[in-house]
């Protein structure tokens, strides 16, 4: 069988070619692929500063320059499993609840086939209709939450549906298994104790920034693995999770948060679990003048591909 390869950057300047993720050849549909990446560029849910709509055009931008092989680990993604970029969910730039149900569908056809989807976001919001169709697949799935914030309000200005509300959604809907959810990199304020608390007072394993300064990550991502088993897991990782010195370029920026370092750990500790997709969220352009916000997610994103193409060595 002949993979999908990136477009190599001596055949083509990385400043041109396709603008897809990586630079992969582009497809209508999931069909006949073991991964997808898809692009939702959502900021109708933001609560502070918005620009996330920009987030997918520019992490595939972004993503150019990033070469198929992975370094550190010696696995490239490409060599085990069939790879491309499916475009974006058409949603309603002026309804969120429409684009809700919109990505839902879009999800439940993607799960009609054998594949992971990949997702560059767009504002957190876009997690609930991911899981709500993960749900129908999978069952109550595990979730390993990387963020600065809970996203477990009860409601924001009334309403049920936003990008600080989808964690709470999750268990009232059962879509998740509170036991296999961790929420990693959660810091800075909050209006009560309970921002954080509910997490755990439902079964989560809450790991705060704070009691993860100056460390590796790698002792933690051992315990996350033995918590999640083979379990199928879902990897939502918001680029707001990252201290603003390595990722400005987001609506929601708190101090104290991950160095890039602790992001990549984060993500190599999951090599070898049961992994059923990914997102990485809240990159909003035009708050990341320098493009580095971007850089690292894209980065991010290609590290939870090959997380999921290790299963396949």
């Amino acid at each position: 069988m002949t993979f999908n390869q990136p477009l190599g950057g001596n055949e083509m300047p990385r400043f041109s070619g396709p603008s897809t993720m990586m630079r992969l050849p582009s497809q209508e549909g999931a069909k006949g692929l073991d991964a997808c990446f898809v692009g939702i560029g959502l900021d109708i849910g933001t609560s502070h500063r918005s620009g996330t709509r920009f987030g997918p055009r520019q992490i595939r931008q972004e993503s150019s320059m990033i070469r198929p092989y992975n370094m550190k680990t010696e696995l490239s993604p490409f060599d085990y499993i069939q790879v491309a970029d499916i475009g974006d969910v058409p949603i309603n730039t002026f309804d969120l609840k429409k684009s809700v149900d919109i990505i839902e569908r879009f999800y439940d056809e993607i799960n009609q086939h054998e594949v992971a989807p990949f997702t560059l976001g767009g504002d957190h919001t876009l997690v609930l209709p991911i899981i709500r169709s993960m749900a129908k697949r999978y069952g109550p799935v595990g979730v390993l939450h990387i963020d600065a914030h809970a996203d477990i309000n009860e409601h924001m200005f009334g309403e049920q549906i936003a990008h600080g509300t989808p964690f709470r959604r999750m268990v009232e809907e059962g879509l998740v298994n509170p036991q296999k959810v961790a929420q990693i990199g959660l810091r800075a304020t909050g209006y009560a104790v309970d921002d954080f608390e509910w997490s755990r007072q439902q079964g989560f394993r809450v790991v705060q920034a704070e009691d993860i300064w100056y460390k590796s990550l790698a002792p933690l991502m051992a315990e996350v693995r033995e918590q999640m088993q083979d379990h199928p897991l879902y990897i939502s990782f918001d680029i707001d999770s990252f201290d603003p010195a390595y990722a400005p370029g987001t609506g929601t920026a708190e101090p104290g948060g991950l160095t890039s370092h602790q992001g990549l750990e984060i993500v190599r500790g999951t090599y070898g679990l049961n992994i059923i997709g990914a997102d990485l969220v809240e990159v909003s352009p035009p708050y990341d003048t320098s493009g580095n916000t971007a850089v690292l997610g894209a980065n991010i994103l290609y590290e939870m591909l090959c997380a999921y193409a290790s299963r396949y060595q």
